[in-house]
């Protein structure tokens, strides 16, 4: 729809300039005026504001003249129309626009919010979607969600204020990542947040050093700093490289690279009589291999012993080639 009404608004400029290159011309040899009396006099006879002509004009000036008004008021009324069929159906498209995003927020529930689409922001969006979780983007910057909004639902205003975290379901929300370029403003963002959603888990981004403890205080669950990652990954890169590349692959997706995921014990034994890492046995029916446990509390086990005694609300972490992990999630039903 948009598209045909640029066809139109460029049709309508032909016209009017058409229109006046014809004004000019005729007054130009038909009055003999010269070229800048008879763009003068073409300009205020299109406008129709009623000033005196130049000089007097003979008959066939005159007639000219007529015709050009006439011509000028069809012309000049199709223009104004088609113009501000335009500015309506682009407010009408940007209000539908709106609606569906507030629609398919509304149908979320355990979302990730990420404020802030520059660098981090669109890393952490790839991953997201090579994960199919679910994510809302939270940006001021119009040209960003415009050139973006075919691949990413996107909520328009500042994270900072309340209505716009609310507008992206922060209360709904299980996770917000705060990947704006300014610690201060994610610091905001923090508090609000942690105000708005007392359960969400928050994950910030850092650039000073300073501002990781402010942001832990603030509500933050986490605290990233990629600068200092980002030095810490080279330096490894140095010190022992193989190693290095083979962790980075781990998370990758691919056909033919591993990949790692989380599994609450819960998914598991709802259909499977488990109460042990053995009485899983997921090698023998995924090919995956589970190479890390999480207990309730938070204790971080690598590596754990086939007779681990499995809990309620624990996780593990499995390995496997895409294909494997596949197989898992489809024979647990996992999410």
């Amino acid at each position: 729809m948009l598209q045909l009404s640029r066809s139109k608004i460029y049709l309508a400029l032909a016209l009017l300039l058409a229109v006046l290159l014809f004004g000019v011309l005729g007054y130009r040899f038909i009055a003999e005026y010269t070229w800048v009396e008879a763009l003068y006099m073409t300009v205020i006879t299109m406008a129709t504001v009623g000033f005196k002509e130049v000089r007097p004009l003979d008959t066939g000036a005159q007639i000219f003249t007529v015709l050009l008004i006439l011509c000028s008021v069809f012309i000049l009324g199709f223009a104004i129309s088609v113009i501000s069929e335009y500015i309506l159906s682009r407010n009408s498209m940007q209000l539908l626009k709106k609606k569906r995003v507030k629609n398919k927020i509304k149908n979320l529930s355990e979302h990730v919010i990420l404020c802030g689409y520059g660098r981090n922001g669109m890393q952490a969006s790839e991953r997201l979607n090579a994960y199919k979780k679910p994510f809302v983007v939270v940006e001021r910057d119009k040209e960003i969600i415009e050139r973006y909004e075919q691949e990413v639902l996107f909520v328009e205003g500042d994270a900072n204020d309340d209505e716009v975290l609310r507008e992206a379901g922060i209360e709904q929300a299980h996770y917000l990542i705060c990947a704006l370029p300014d610690d201060a403003a994610n610091l905001f963002v923090v508090l609000s947040a942690r105000q708005l959603n007392v359960k969400l888990f928050i994950i910030s981004r850092a650039s000073l050093v300073t501002s990781q403890k402010k942001l832990l205080l603030a509500g933050a669950n986490k605290v990233i700093m990629p600068d200092k990652i980002g030095g810490d990954h080279m330096a490894s890169l140095v010190v022992m490289p193989d190693l290095i590349t083979f962790m980075d692959k781990l998370g990758t997706e691919g056909e033919h690279t591993t990949n790692l995921e989380e599994v609450p014990i819960e998914d598991f034994r709802d259909q499977v009589d488990c109460n042990s890492l053995r009485d899983l046995d997921l090698r023998k029916r995924t090919g995956c291999t589970i190479i890390g446990y999480i207990a309730p509390d938070g204790e971080y086990i690598i590596n754990p012993e086939a007779d681990l005694q499995l809990q309620p609300k624990s996780k593990v972490i499995v390995l496997g080639r895409p294909e494997q992990i596949r197989k898992l999630n489809e024979m647990f039903h996992i999410a």
